[in-house]
């Protein structure tokens, strides 16, 4: 009975220490070491960051002609008469017997005479603004400037004639021409109606004669 109870204890006390030992807790891992944390860039050693605005070409500027005012034109008549009298010495005076002046007839309800932006006479056309008939001598033209020329008889003159064409826009028309005492010339100018204005000039250009200075009218 006692040899019994002894062995119980000891096969407890066996069974204990195997329970003991065999449910002893692994060793602990050791903790993994901290990741270090990577250093923070200061404002100063941040690489700058490139902004990109876009560009946007802005368009050449284009120089443009400002036209000057038209002519001042003094008011008709009321009752005008049919023709009046234009009348100035030639433009090629060494072409020309002394003492002879030009004269052209030119109706007072188309065309009033005037004097140019560079006060010199000229007829204004009264319904087509900018269309001058203006004494004219021969010029130098700039490389531009491309010149088409003609000979063509109107009224009992024959004319010389010179279109003047800038980037194939008809500028002004040149007209030079006479009698057997005279050579003149005449500049045709316009802005618009180019056509009608040079019709109209026409008119006026075939009643080119000759007179004497002391017939001439006094231009006012």
């Amino acid at each position: 009975m006692v040899r019994k109870f002894i062995r119980n204890v000891f096969l407890l006390t066996g069974v204990a220490l195997f329970s003991a030992a065999c449910g002893a807790a692994a060793p602990a891992e050791e903790p993994a070491p901290p990741i270090a944390a990577a250093p923070e860039e200061s404002a100063a050693d941040a690489p700058e960051m490139q902004r990109i605005v876009p560009m946007m070409s802005m368009p050449e500027a284009t120089p443009t002609e400002t036209p000057l005012p038209p002519l001042p034109l003094p008011t008709p008549l009321a009752t005008p008469p049919p023709f009046e009298n234009w009348d100035a010495p030639p433009t090629y005076p060494g072409d020309s017997t002394p003492g002879i002046f030009f004269r052209l007839k030119y109706d007072p309800r188309i065309w009033a005479l005037t004097e140019d932006q560079f006060g010199q006479p000229a007829l204004g056309h009264r319904q087509i603004l900018y269309c001058v008939i203006a004494p004219a001598t021969g010029r130098g033209m700039p490389l531009t400037v491309r010149v088409e020329h003609d000979l063509r008889t109107l009224g009992a003159i024959d004319y010389e004639i010179s279109a003047a064409y800038e980037s194939d826009a008809l500028k002004f028309v040149t007209y030079v021409g006479g009698d057997l005492d005279l050579y003149t010339g005449f500049q045709i100018t316009f802005d618009e109606n180019a056509e009608d204005c040079l019709l109209d000039a026409e008119t006026v250009l075939a009643t080119l004669a000759s007179i004497p200075e002391s017939e001439a009218a006094t231009i006012p």
